[in-house]
């Protein structure tokens, strides 16, 4: 069974969807991105969908899905690379996806999540160098 590699980066969780996502392997992808938000106490999810050229209204069920689900759990979501075909298909479709966050690509991603959450001086792996935005 193929699964989607989902990549800790501090208190974030990084997932680039590279194939198009048929229907278990996106229920497989919600199932293991909310188990390591809970397992890694992660702090924000960063969905990458660049390389999706197509979402019909089941995929975007599961990204909002997936943002509910962080959320529920305190983690952010956010977004990135969504291509404007993808745009326009979620919004004809009805599907606003309220609590997903979006960004231009992965860079501003991360600088999104990291002024969305309220950082302590006792978050693991991270230094102050790593919360300065450029």
């Amino acid at each position: 069974m193929d699964k989607i590699p989902i990549l800790r980066m501090g208190a974030f969780l990084l997932v680039t969807i590279q194939v198009d996502l048929y229907d278990r392997l996106a229920l497989t992808l919600e199932a293991d991105l909310v188990q390591m938000v809970q397992k890694t106490s992660a702090k924000g999810v960063l969905i990458d969908i660049s390389a999706v050229s197509i979402v019909d209204s089941f995929m975007g069920r599961i990204i909002g899905n997936i943002a509910s689900m962080s959320k529920i759990l305190d983690a952010e979501t956010v977004v990135v690379g969504m291509q404007p075909a993808v745009a326009i298909t979620l919004i004809e479709l009805g599907l606003p996806l309220k609590g997903v966050h979006t960004a231009l690509d992965v860079e501003k991603g991360m600088n999104l999540l990291k002024t969305m959450i309220d950082f302590t001086e006792d978050d693991e792996d991270l230094t102050e160098d790593d919360l300065i935005a450029e």
